[in-house]
């Protein structure tokens, strides 16, 4: 990465993000509209990558409740609709910090080892979830209400069946099935994979794992990440 490199990405950076201001799918408080921010992703997506790509990513989150789950059972964008909410918001704070980390990121001897464009960062920030998607059923509590009546009511479960081999590396997978040409965009993957930071790790993935942290788009994603459930509230 240099500083031609730099440029052309905060002129895409830009360029997607006024997607969102122009949208507004996203409110300061984390309220979203569930079809403003589908309609983001897609609208980014197209101004990003070739149709077939665009096509293929729609098809796997269609397929797999991606615009219709919620991003956790009990914290951050815990409601239907809420992944895609927290996934879009992401991708919002990655566009807006890119240029900043990146302008740091080429003063250092690393540097020639990343290329990045803003479509890596978006799939990056799209995907880092992915693992998410379909992942809760819709359980039933009995509790008390205001006028001290019993109702049941609604809540998120995990479901009992699931398979997971890790939060990032899951959603790193999942990316392949959609994208698998991603199998070659290591630096990517490596975001997905480490994007939770030391809270997501096995003993032996935690060796070496400031190796990682070489890898600019890591920092960005867990910035972006961290800043999207405690900034937005989303």
């Amino acid at each position: 990465m240099n500083e031609n490199d730099l440029i052309k990405l905060q002129t895409q950076t830009q360029n997607i993000t006024q997607i969102f201001t122009k949208n507004g799918p996203i409110l300061k408080d984390g309220t979203f509209d569930s079809q403003k921010v589908k309609d983001t992703i897609l609208e980014m997506a197209a101004a990003l990558l070739p149709k077939e790509k665009t096509d293929s990513l729609t098809e796997w989150m269609e397929k797999h409740e991606f615009f219709t789950s919620p991003a956790s059972a009990k914290y951050h964008a815990n409601v239907a609709g809420g992944l895609a909410a927290h996934s879009l918001t992401v991708i919002y704070q990655s566009l807006v910090f890119a240029p900043m980390i990146f302008s740091n990121f080429i003063q250092t001897k690393r540097a020639e080892s990343y290329d990045f464009s803003a479509a890596d960062i978006f799939i990056a920030a799209l995907s880092h979830d992915f693992c998410k998607a379909g992942f809760y059923s819709i359980e039933h509590k009995k509790t008390k209400n205001y006028q001290g009546n019993w109702v049941y009511e609604p809540y998120f479960k995990v479901k009992s069946e699931n398979r997971n081999l890790g939060h990032g590396n899951e959603s790193a997978l999942m990316l392949l099935e959609c994208l698998p040409e991603y199998i070659h965009k290591r630096p990517v993957l490596e975001a997905i994979s480490r994007h939770m930071g030391f809270s997501d790790l096995s003993p032996n993935e935690s060796f070496n794992y400031s190796n990682f942290l070489q890898n600019p788009l890591v920092i960005l994603l867990q910035l972006a990440d961290q800043t999207a459930a405690q900034w937005w509230d989303c």
